[in-house]
């Protein structure tokens, strides 16, 4: 593995040069020309971090082959280092090994299988629902136009993020926290900017050791601290409101999911069965909280762009979730599964705008990757904005063309086999396990958009795109409401 090319042999060196060059805030675009010159295999060291970068299915499918029974990713240190200090309990996010999968066990049940999927599709349905009520009001109040066909320009982020806490919360905790109202909580307001802060603070962390971060960068992780602190205190004081409401109400005699006992959200269902401790259940929830607004408000964004400068995929996919919507008399679940281009969307728009830019593994085995023999243990990244974007694993990779995921045989796809070409949310045992949530929520929220809206964009050109922990735009494109 030693002849693999590189960029660079000395971590320090190339560590100064992230830093000069500003590279974290375009490390999706520095992988692209460097897998564009060194071809689809390189190793790069920074600072104390060394991996091999892989963009190609057949490598990615190797790597995945050996992740074993507990798979691993790289460790956010300063996350890590941050509950440590605090005396916190890890959710599944920070664990690994025998524990990690004991946890992920117990919260797939609540999060990620079928039946849970079931009972909390409805209230993703209702904030998604509000959502456009609000929004509707807000074009007929301050839009232009006959009163039929008003619109409006605005930038849909702020309402975007407001709407992703409210559907965490209410699928989370079973409670409306009321963020669509005319004067949203300064309270939410703080817990979403608490939570761009730790995202904006934490790649610069990611690369000195532990020791050193405290020391160092002080004045960066005293902010990076203060920032999980608050999120840690918001999520507390609703994990006490929620406990509060259910032992009350005896919801913890009646046996969560009993048929007939009312949905009482994620937490509910976790205290209910009380196999999780309540420690293990704040850190989980206070992780999925945290891990579950930026990530699904930036791809809406990103969702509503494309569709604004693509009229005619618009009205396409508008025409299908009109007809499943009509036959599916009310029930979320038949409307999402009659309109497949809804998911073939949200997979589209994580192609281009992978919100997570990479997916790390430790393979427990030797792997050859590009005749390359890689040593067990070895960090291994799937790079996924140059995988969406290459020409060699995607026909015409530039077009937003949602019907490529179709059924039909895999139309638009290259290559022998189709497999690890979708990998916005991971892979396998160890993949991102609110998932489930927020496929569900983007897809809701935009059937209720193209429901009621008409969107269009002003200008077609390129979003300049940069990385804090996550792919998000430079500034956030001004999107065209106009009432159907």
């Amino acid at each position: 593995s030693n002849r693999i090319p590189h960029t660079g042999r000395n971590g320090w060196v190339n560590l100064v040069k992230f830093f000069r060059e500003d590279r974290f805030r375009h490390l999706h675009k520095h992988m692209e020309r460097t897998f564009n010159a060194l071809g689809p295999i390189y190793r790069e060291h920074v600072g104390t971090q060394s991996s091999v970068n892989i963009m190609l299915p057949s490598d990615i499918g190797e790597l995945f082959r050996a992740e074993g029974l507990h798979p691993r990713r790289m460790t956010l240190q300063p996350w890590a280092t941050h509950r440590e200090i605090r005396q916190h309990s890890k959710g599944v996010f920070l664990k690994n090994g025998e524990e990690w999968r004991a946890d992920r066990l117990l919260l797939n049940k609540e999060v990620m299988m079928t039946s849970a999927v079931k009972c909390f599709l409805p209230l993703l349905d209702e904030v998604a629902r509000d959502f456009c009520r609000m929004l509707r009001v807000r074009v007929d109040r301050e839009g232009r136009g006959e009163e039929r066909k008003r619109s409006l320009t605005l930038d849909p982020s702020p309402d975007l993020f407001r709407f992703a806490l409210e559907a965490s919360c209410h699928v989370i905790y079973g409670e409306r926290i009321g963020l669509f109202s005319s004067s949203p909580s300064m309270e939410s307001q703080k817990f979403i900017w608490a939570v761009e802060e730790m995202l904006a603070t934490t790649p610069p962390l990611l690369y000195l050791p532990p020791r050193l971060l405290l020391r160092v960068r002080a004045p960066l992780w005293t902010k990076h601290a203060s920032a999980w602190d608050h999120i840690f205190s918001h999520a507390e004081a609703r994990i006490q409101r929620g406990y509060q409401r259910l032992s009350s109400s005896k919801g913890l005699g009646s046996k969560a999911g009993a048929p007939g006992a009312q949905y009482t959200g994620v937490l509910g269902q976790l205290m209910g069965k009380g196999q999780l401790s309540l420690d293990l259940i704040k850190a989980n929830i206070t992780e999925l909280m945290a891990g579950g607004v930026d990530t699904t408000a930036v791809p809406l964004q990103f969702a509503l762009f494309e569709l604004g400068r693509n009229p005619e995929v618009q009205e396409m996919v508008r025409q299908q979730v009109r007809a499943s919507w009509a036959q599916a008399g009310g029930d979320p679940q038949k409307a999402l599964q009659g309109a497949p281009l809804l998911k073939g969307t949200v997979k589209e728009i994580l192609r281009l705008y992978p919100v997570g830019t990479t997916v790390q593994r430790y393979p427990i085995k030797d792997i050859v990757l590009q005749n390359y023999h890689i040593p067990a243990g070895t960090m291994v990244q799937a790079c996924l904005y140059p995988l969406g974007r290459s020409a060699e694993v995607f026909e015409d990779p530039l077009r937003f063309h949602p019907g490529r995921w179709g059924t039909s045989k895999e139309e638009g796809q290259r290559g022998e086999g189709t497999g690890f070409r979708s990998l916005a949310f991971g892979f396998g045992a160890r993949q991102c396990v609110g998932r489930r949530i927020a496929e569900n929520e983007m897809q809701l929220l935009l059937m209720h958009i193209l429901l009621s809206f008409h969107l269009s964009v002003s200008s077609s050109e390129d979003i300049k795109t940069t990385c804090t922990l996550i792919l998000q735009p430079e500034t956030p494109p001004r999107i065209t409401f106009s009432k159907l």
